[in-house]
């Protein structure tokens, strides 16, 4: 049931025009760095250690290499056809529409599942280092969507620049947190190496593939980007080097003090943090969960405001969305889509006590069916036997892996592709049923 495919000369998407973007690489390097660093930082550094012991630092090194060809490759995609459709747009082109509706609808309905677990992360590290009551968590957590969705609808200048100066603070406590535990650490606590052999290793890897996710987001704001074609490779090199040394350095500094165990609590950097800075470690955990929460959303919501008014001009959702595509517009009633979806998702989750891990799988798994046809897309877009061509190739089996891992959670992506499946077939009859007309005027 495959739409005829668009042709490749056309790189744009239906805009049509390229604009000279507002984001350089400052902002555009803090963008990045905050959607794949992301609220993983919370809570993943020990959990892996108790999954793997010593060893999760192996774990962290083995995923960062290998999102290396997934990021390159997105933002060559990204350097060549900037759109605000993002993935679904390189999709289209290499595929056709009914494929890029998938994409689409797999990115926005699928991986808008994981709100919930930004908001119930932020609330609950808050509820914990605060005080403030737990059934109080949930409003905090619409709090920093309500937020991030105002900075969104301001535009893009103002919020590239929060996003900088929050990413800037970000890597400077992550510092100070690794810079504190050098004095408490204690050798003793990496042997032995592997205490749950290569399993745990293993358990560790797929927790950190949440993780270094995220590479795909910002490709919905290559258009706002100035000079793409540079300002892409460059943001993409600091933040795979930025993102990578954070994780393994509190990686190694979360085993040096609290050992294989990582922590006994539910929000392990407060056990760290109150080791190494003891007194003062409440307040650093508190920001840091601010500032994460923020900056994830910062990066994220726009992108899917961007992607909703694309799904509208392309006609895949109601065109009344589509206000706001062509690059350098806001796209407000995008971000109000994107409002909706979020906090719906939210109260769904927070109303009806849903396991968090349920939403988790839903994220990853529509994630993992997004970079599937993204990486398809690549090796039919870039130039063969190109480096960004190889890295396609590379990340096309590695997603395939994903794929297969994933498993009975790709559910809600089948579901999504049904539905993509019969807006094709409506779109179809109403064009066969109009070209029928006019035959017969």
């Amino acid at each position: 049931m495959a739409e005829n495919r668009a042709p490749l000369s056309v790189p744009w998407g239906q805009t049509g025009r390229v604009t000279e973007g507002r984001i350089g690489l400052p902002s555009a390097s803090a963008l990045y760095i905050a959607a794949v660093l992301g609220t993983g930082i919370l809570v993943l550094p020990g959990l892996a250690a108790d999954a793997a012991g010593p060893a999760s630092i192996l774990a962290v090194a083995i995923v960062f290499v290998v999102s290396i060809p997934l990021a390159g490759t997105f933002a060559a995609l990204a350097a060549r056809f900037p759109d605000a459709g993002g993935v679904a747009t390189f999709v289209r082109l290499a595929l056709g529409a009914t494929a890029a509706r998938m994409t689409g609808y797999w990115f926005f309905f699928g991986c808008g599942f994981g709100a919930p677990v930004v908001a119930t992360l932020g609330g609950e590290y808050l509820a914990s280092v605060t005080g403030i009551p737990r059934e109080v968590a949930p409003l905090v957590g619409l709090g920093f969507f309500l937020l991030t969705l105002a900075l969104a609808l301001i535009g893009l200048r103002v919020s590239g620049a929060v996003q900088l100066g929050l990413t800037a603070l970000l890597v400077v406590v992550v510092v100070l947190v690794v810079a504190s535990a050098a004095p408490v650490a204690d050798a003793q606590n990496f042997t032995p190496f592997l205490p749950h052999g290569w399993a745990g290793v293993g358990i560790a890897i797929s927790l950190f593939v949440w993780a270094f996710a995220g590479w795909e987001a910002i490709t919905h704001w290559a258009g706002e980007f100035k000079n793409p074609r540079r300002t892409l490779p460059l943001a993409t090199a600091i933040a795979v080097v930025v993102v990578g040394a954070a994780y393994l350095a509190l990686q190694v500094a979360t085993v040096a003090v609290l050992g294989a165990s990582g922590g006994s609590g539910v929000v392990p950097l407060i056990d760290l943090v109150a080791i190494t800075i003891p007194g003062f470690g409440p307040a650093i955990v508190a920001g840091i969960a601010v500032i994460v929460v923020i900056g994830v959303l910062n990066a994220y919501i726009p992108a899917f405001g961007n992607l909703a008014a694309s799904l509208g001009r392309d006609g895949d959702l109601p065109r009344w969305f589509a206000r706001g595509a062509e690059s350098g517009a806001v796209p407000r009633r995008g971000l109000l889509l994107t409002a909706a979806l979020c906090i719906g998702y939210t109260l769904i989750f927070f109303f009806l006590h849903l396991d968090l891990e349920v939403f988790v799988l839903i994220h990853t798994s529509s994630m993992v069916a997004v970079y599937l046809l993204g990486m398809v897309a690549a090796v039919r877009l870039l130039e063969r036997w190109s480096v960004g061509w190889w890295m396609a190739i590379i990340s096309c089996v590695l997603v395939a892996g994903l794929v297969v891992l994933a498993g009975a959670n790709l559910l809600i992506p089948a579901i999504l592709t049904v539905v993509a499946l019969v807006v094709a077939l409506i779109k179809r009859r109403r064009t066969s049923s109009v070209e029928k007309e006019r035959v017969d005027a």
